[in-house]
């Protein structure tokens, strides 16, 4: 077991980076849950040993997931459109989870990243992780010619968010922070199928459409490309290096 001073401490920090690839719902926030009781479990430890601390360490996992419908613990059931049987019949599945946000879809196309990350580590204002996570999906549609922006009063990256008519969300964002560790996190539509989400009320907001990467290029996106641009501006806005590990 390494200790440092926190003196010693590097300020760049570290986080493992797995690509979990396509992973069913559940499997995903178990592992979520294994990785944040780790953080845990050491920072109690820390605190029980005055003047030496082991890191915590930090998580950055991405994935595509099955078809599946999330509510967040503030979240409006009535904003699920099917019932239970309607949900078997179209293959999606549903959670209520304990993250911030009301209902959202994750599927195939979609690029999903759960940081599970001790903010110690950076910064303790929860309020600039959530705008570094919109910066890093901002930054990266700039890559490719789309101009997003933030849409005041929700959370999340929107294009034309100046246009009340036309004003559409590209990412949703939802997150849990407890003692300063990060869960859950974005789901950015890039080669989604956007007909699920006319299934729900998209974060609850009734007069706002969805839009994908895909529509508004016309085009199909290569997702191992946008993975990568997402990485990079990840890691350059939290003053991070990724340590690519394989999935477990």
């Amino acid at each position: 077991m390494l200790l440092f001073r926190k003196s010693e401490i590097c300020t760049m920090n570290k986080i493992i980076f797995r690509d979990l690839e396509k992973i069913r719902y559940k499997e995903a926030w178990d592992l979520q849950e294994y990785y944040f009781k780790n953080i845990v479990d050491q920072k109690i430890q820390n605190r029980n040993t005055p003047g030496y601390e082991k890191l915590t360490k930090n998580y950055l996992l991405f994935c595509e997931h099955p078809p599946v419908y999330t509510l967040g613990k503030s979240g409006d059931i009535n904003n699920v459109l099917l019932n239970e049987e309607q949900q078997k019949e179209k293959g999606v599945e549903f959670f209520k989870i304990n993250r911030g946000g009301d209902i959202t879809f994750h599927g195939p196309g979609q690029l999903v990243g759960y940081p599970v990350m001790d903010l110690e580590n950076f910064f303790t204002d929860i309020h600039k992780y959530l705008r570094l996570l919109e910066e890093t999906m901002i930054l990266t549609l700039a890559e490719y010619g789309i101009v997003a922006g933030r849409y005041p009063g929700y959370t999340g990256v929107w294009l034309e968010p100046d246009d009340e008519f036309h004003a559409r969300k590209i990412c949703a964002i939802g997150v849990r922070c407890s003692r300063w560790i990060t869960m859950h996190g974005w789901a950015f539509n890039i080669n989604t199928d956007l007909s699920y989400f006319n299934h729900i009320i998209p974060c609850g907001i009734k007069d706002k459409d969805v839009t994908s990467m895909a529509k508004e290029l016309g085009k199909p996106l290569n997702m191992a490309e946008v993975k990568a641009v997402v990485k990079h501006h990840f890691a350059n806005l939290f003053h991070a290096e990724l340590i690519s590990e394989p999935a477990v």
